[in-house]
């Protein structure tokens, strides 16, 4: 240090180095909170949440975004100050646009799984396409658009969309299939839709689809089983109906994480390990500052 306080050359690498073992204390202090929380001993939960505060400013891009959520995670849990209701749903499908425009993990998913689904119905006249997370039909415009270049024509399309009862007494289902009505329409592709409200993807049964002789039929779920696992047998369930069900394919994209176990510790370890990954990634994606607003939404 010189004299009046301003780093020299030679002191710049010790300034790194204080920050990766900054870095390291506050990835032990995050784990040291969280097995304060499971063992309910409160106080000291409280002062390692604030440690982490003071620790997380010495740090930069994802690191600093991810000890900054979780300590405030580990606040709401100490505190007990949890959300009194679900994300509206209008505001849940805003922050989905911008997760889906700033990230390439969904456009690829819908592009993997739009492939597989035209090889399957590769030469069918009918087709019905099953999606067990509809939201906001973001995938199938390009599936579409795809059909109506098919040689030959396109073949008569049939999209089931399921989704949750909307929170906000809007009719999010149906305004998704005009959306998509209107582009079959431009495009010259034989279009029906129908949405299908159900509160649990374990509750689906086949005779509720309607489901017709000579269709080919494709099922699709993308980020949905999951949730199914804090339901006990709700996995096989789904799995028995889809098997009634008859398709020619089922497309399954579903996150690579293990954070839903049992043992609060467990499943903090495995969020902090994948949120760590996660936003890594996004730091990676080269947002323009044009797409600042939609990175800040994703996170």
């Amino acid at each position: 240090i010189g004299g009046w306080g301003v780093p020299t050359e030679s002191a710049r690498p010790v300034v790194l180095v204080d920050s990766q073992e900054t870095g390291i204390r506050l990835v032990h202090t995050l784990m040291a909170c969280a097995e304060a929380v499971q063992q309910e001993n409160l106080k000291l939960a409280e002062a390692l949440v604030k440690q982490i505060g003071f620790l997380a400013v010495s740090q930069a891009g994802a690191m600093r975004k991810v000890a900054t959520y979780f300590a405030e995670g580990l606040a709401r849990r100490i505190y007990r100050l949890y959300p009194d209701k679900p994300l509206d749903s209008s505001f849940s499908d805003i922050l989905q646009m911008h997760f889906y425009e700033t990230c390439p993990y969904l456009k690829f998913a819908h592009f993997t799984a739009n492939q597989a689904i035209l090889e399957a119905f590769e030469g069918k006249k009918r087709v019905h396409v099953i999606d067990f997370s509809m939201k906001q039909g973001m995938q199938w415009p390009a599936l579409m658009q795809a059909l109506a270049l098919r040689p030959g024509g396109p073949p008569s399309f049939r999209l089931t969309g399921i989704g949750p009862p909307s929170t906000d007494n809007t009719d999010h289902l149906h305004e998704v299939g005009w959306k998509l009505a209107q582009l079959a329409e431009t495009i010259h592709v034989e279009f029906e839709y129908r949405g299908f409200v159900a509160n649990s993807l374990a509750d689906l049964d086949a005779s509720m689809l309607e489901l017709r002789d000579g269709e080919s039929v494709a099922v699709n779920s993308v980020f949905e089983l999951h949730s199914l696992l804090a339901r006990p047998g709700g996995i096989e369930r789904v799995l028995s109906a889809v098997k009634d069900m008859k398709p020619d394919i089922v497309t399954i994209v579903e996150q690579e994480a293990n954070h839903n176990g049992p043992v609060f510790l467990d499943r903090f370890t495995e969020s902090l390990h994948y949120y760590s990954t996660l936003f890594d990634s996004l730091e990676g994606c080269g947002v323009s500052p044009v797409n600042t607003q939609d990175k800040l939404m994703s996170e």
